[in-house]
């Protein structure tokens, strides 16, 4: 009975861990779909960045203070797009699509306190492209919230599920009688 049950739980997390579509989840090429948009929308940001090196604004010392900013906002571009790619690749992981969410939180943060530093010492214009493309992108980023959420409430169900199939098990397990020494099969070979 216990290998019953172990094999039962494993089972359920194989499952549940290599389930290619769950309810109430969008389709992988649809994910697949929406981590194309966003890397898309954010790259188109990194020629606006190259344009506006804080190291050539009108108020030189202004730009200094936000030249650590400015190569921050081009690395959180790229980790972004690598992690939204990884969750092309594995949209089932929940861990990668937090990953990738809070990846785009954290730059889309930075850019608009950039865009703030442009508009005022560098080119107004400028911010204005910048700040357009983040409010572009906001009908994917609650596109992307939405499945993060649906993808949590599904794994967490699906926890759910094995546990109580694991609970279940050891019920089982616990109720069955000792098993004494003269009941045991000897190993062949075995002299004791």
């Amino acid at each position: 009975m216990k290998r019953v049950c172990l094999v039962a739980v494993s089972a359920l997390f194989v499952a549940a861990a290599g389930r290619g579509q769950s309810p109430g989840i969008p389709a992988e090429w649809d994910i697949k779909h929406l981590t194309d948009d966003l890397v898309k929308e954010a790259k188109s940001v990194t020629p606006l960045m190259q344009m506006t090196n804080p190291e050539r604004w009108n108020n030189p010392e202004a730009g200094k203070s936000y030249v650590a900013q400015w190569k921050s906002g081009q690395n959180l571009i790229q980790y972004f797009a690598t992690s939204a790619e990884g969750l092309a690749r594995q949209p089932e992981r929940l861990p990668i699509a937090l990953e990738t969410y809070f990846r785009m939180e954290s730059m889309e943060s930075n850019l608009r306190s950039l865009a703030d530093g442009i508009r005022k010492y560098y080119d107004p214009r400028i911010a204005d492209q910048v700040q357009s493309i983040i409010v572009q992108n906001s009908n994917n980023r609650e596109k992307l919230k939405q499945y993060l959420t649906e993808l949590s409430s599904t794994k967490e169900q699906e926890f759910k599920v094995a546990d109580s199939e694991a609970q279940r098990c050891r019920g089982v397990i616990s109720r069955e009688a000792p098993v004494s020494s003269r009941d045991r099969v000897k190993p062949k070979g075995s002299n004791q």
